[in-house]
């Protein structure tokens, strides 16, 4: 699977300067796989990402505008698309790809089904743990030697 992002190189726009230097940074930050396609200075690759964009997805002039990201032919969105994944923390969602092994996606995943295997384990043992039994009779304890300290006092 190949990464495509696509973007201009001689952008006369500092927002989507800024907007595809994000995404770049951000994947190779993941250390994901990616192909730079330039939309300036390579007519195919423009025609390319203009025609394969979704139409809901275009802008209401019809010309998209770069940053756009495929994984291959399939097309994963925007820059505000990438950033809600982003924020969300489902980028490789986003893109196609499963999380790499040792992700914190694959952790939770993992910690999820130990802790349903604790939870498991635990109705099994027994309803209270012997030292909260001896906390419990502790208290107990303390509450009846208060009452009668109490009532010691008012005879007095």
């Amino acid at each position: 699977m190949v990464i495509k992002v696509f973007l201009a190189s001689s952008s006369g726009s500092t927002a989507i300067k800024k907007k595809q230097q994000d995404v770049v940074s951000f994947l190779d930050a993941l250390k994901v796989d990616y192909t730079e396609l330039d939309i300036a200075c390579n007519e195919q690759n423009r025609m390319w990402m203009r025609q394969n964009v979704p139409e809901e997805k275009k802008p209401p002039n019809g010309i998209p505008l770069p940053p756009q990201i495929f994984n291959e032919e399939s097309y994963c969105g925007d820059y505000d698309t990438f950033f809600d994944a982003k924020e969300d923390n489902a980028v490789y969602t986003f893109l196609g790809l499963p999380p790499p092994p040792g992700s914190k996606v694959g952790e939770e995943e993992g910690q999820a089904e130990g802790e349903s295997g604790q939870a498991d384990d635990e109705e099994t043992e027994g309803d209270t743990p012997p030292a909260e039994e001896e906390d419990e009779e502790e208290a107990e304890g303390e509450e009846d030697h208060n009452e009668v300290t109490e009532d010691a006092v008012f005879t007095a």
